[in-house]
């Protein structure tokens, strides 16, 4: 922050006086009313600049007072951190002589006031016959003798058994637990086991279906391998009787019977026929005949085949279905079974468990009071 000198209160009073002059001109030229009635302008604008001068001097005065005032609290803040410092290191060097050269066991009243004073003093009591153990001493009280520890031991030892005993008793309840346990897990392994049985004998059952379906279909392919092995040689057979004919016929040995054609009696050459023959009409009626007696027989044994596959297909759901029925009640009846077994081990379990809880009771009764008793003896 700038601070304000004498010489520009000076200048600014200065050009603040022309400027009120300039004021009061315009307000004596252009004001109607204060030219007509009148007023002691002049010194009404002498004590608002008074006032300002004032106002002005005060807020130079107040700056150069904060200016100050920080100024001061710098040097302030600057000797209380050399003041700390100073007086950190003399409160170092202090204890640095007082460890050194001023040790409480170089003092002449370390006695008086030493810490390890009792343990290196004699005990109170050496022995319970001391003769330095009077009544009014107060250094021995009932359960306070030197035996104490031999006595506590022994306590120890007899609650230690005490413990021991009832420890043992619960392992032997936990063990006829586990018992129990053990018989119910072997129950219930052997019903798993049972049903485990039971499902490898469905599985084994449903293996042997799909082994004798794939020993069907395999027969069905080797039939169908046959079938196309015996197309396949028929039509190789057709192929060399074509190639003989083609070189024995009749268009390479001039034969009259030329028109006939290699690939079957029924056809013929047409630019060298001349016609058929009326037993090759009778044949060609008797052929298409056969072929749709043929035709219609074939027709006849797919639609039984396909009537007998039907058949056989809903048998085999059929008797799938009922297999799976039965096995579901025979399931039925083995987890009613597991049940009933379950709930009986449930109620044994828990008519157990009370009978353990009961003995248990009395026994830590009757440890209670056993140790009530003795403690009162």
């Amino acid at each position: 922050m700038e601070v304000v000198l004498p010489a520009d209160l000076r200048q600014d009073a200065s050009v603040a006086k022309r400027r009120h002059a300039d004021l009061c001109r315009q307000k004596r030229v252009f004001d109607a009313r204060s030219r007509i009635i009148g007023g002691d302008t002049e010194a009404w604008n002498s004590q608002v600049h008074d006032q300002k001068i004032r106002e002005a001097t005060e807020r130079a005065r107040h700056e150069t007072f904060a200016t100050e005032m920080r100024q001061n609290d710098k040097i302030t803040c600057i000797l209380e951190d050399r003041e700390r410092r100073d007086r950190k290191t003399l409160s170092r060097a202090t204890n640095d002589f007082q460890q050194s050269f001023q040790r409480p066991e170089t003092r002449r009243e370390f006695d008086l006031s030493d810490p390890l004073s009792l343990k290196k003093a004699l005990p109170a009591r050496q022995s319970d016959n001391d003769i330095r153990n009077t009544i009014s001493g107060m250094q021995k009280f009932m359960g306070e003798d030197l035996n104490f520890r031999e006595r506590k031991k022994f306590q120890e030892e007899q609650n230690r058994e005490w413990s021991l005993q009832q420890q043992r008793e619960w392992e032997r309840a936990r063990a006829h637990q586990k018992c129990a346990e053990d018989l119910y897990l072997q129950t219930r392994l052997k019903f798993d086991e049972t049903a485990r049985h039971l499902q490898m004998l469905e599985s084994n059952a449903r293996r042997a279906v799909c082994a004798a379906v794939k020993e069907f279909n395999r027969n069905q392919a080797i039939e169908s391998q046959e079938r196309k092995k015996l197309e396949k040689k028929q039509e190789e057979e057709d192929n060399l009787a074509e190639i003989s004919n083609l070189l024995h016929g009749d268009l390479l040995s001039e034969n009259p019977q030329q028109a006939a054609s290699s690939f079957g009696p029924h056809r013929v050459i047409p630019g060298r026929w001349k016609g058929m023959s009326q037993e090759q009409l009778e044949q060609v009626h008797l052929t298409q005949k056969q072929q749709v007696l043929e035709k219609l027989r074939l027709q006849e044994e797919e639609c039984q085949r396909d009537m007998d596959w039907d058949q056989r297909r809903i048998q085999k759901a059929r008797e799938d279905l009922m297999y799976e029925r039965q096995m579901q009640r025979h399931q039925r009846d083995l987890r009613r079974a597991l049940d009933s077994s379950n709930r009986s081990l449930a109620r044994q379990q828990c008519l157990q468990k009370k009978h353990m809880d009961e003995v248990s009771t009395n026994q830590l009764t009757g440890d209670y009071f056993t140790q009530f008793n003795t403690s009162s003896r």
